[in-house]
């Protein structure tokens, strides 16, 4: 009986090695994999404050780029369409551009602009340019002026009851009305520095 019990005291010894074995390898696999997490949140986080330090300047530099620029015309005295004739308007203009070449552009053909805008101006009466509607149509109008001054196409404003007729006819027409999509035109809009009306 002893010999067995001897035998079986001797067995698990060559276990404890393995065992031994098995929980440093699991212990290093842990360290691995953690080691592995860590690295890998670094990696990450790292990345994304770069990312960020990155799209600060493209940020700015959209900026600069969306930054307005301006042309102010010279304050222009007009005689109205009012009957007499006795009624007249002292207006400032600025242009409000998509960039300095358009400026450019403009001072180039600032005569015409000047002739186009008073031309403008003229037709309406005192009543039209006393009311904020007349003052945005005009403005309106000024830029569809200065657009086809500059060479751009500019679409005439569609008036409802003309499309609800033309949707009454054949289909046939409607392939005939399909227009080329015209240049969107560099001047954005019409400010009034200064507007009296006497």
């Amino acid at each position: 009986m002893s010999a067995p019990a001897a035998t079986a005291a001797a067995i698990p010894a060559p276990d404890a090695p393995k065992r031994k074995g098995k929980s440093m390898l699991l212990i290093i696999v842990a360290a691995l994999v953690l080691a592995g997490g860590g690295a890998g949140g670094w990696f990450y986080m790292n990345k994304k404050n770069h990312a960020a330090a990155d799209e600060e300047p493209a940020a700015h530099a959209s900026e600069h780029a969306a930054a307005p620029t301006y042309l102010a015309l010279e304050n222009m005295v007009v005689n109205l369409a009012d009957p007499g004739g006795e009624r007249f308007a002292q207006i400032g203009v600025t242009l409000d551009l998509e960039n300095e070449k358009v400026g450019d552009k403009i001072k180039t053909y600032l005569p015409a602009i000047r002739s186009s805008v008073l031309m403008l101006v003229s037709q309406r009466t005192s009543e039209e340019l006393l009311k904020r509607d007349g003052k945005e149509k005009l403005a309106t109008d000024i830029v569809a002026e200065l657009s086809r001054t500059l060479g751009y196409e500019v679409e005439a404003p569609v008036k409802k009851s003309k499309v609800v007729a033309e949707s009454d006819d054949d289909e046939a027409p409607l392939k005939a009305k399909k227009k080329r999509k015209a240049e969107p035109s560099p001047i954005k809009g019409v400010l009034f520095s200064s507007f009296i009306v006497q």
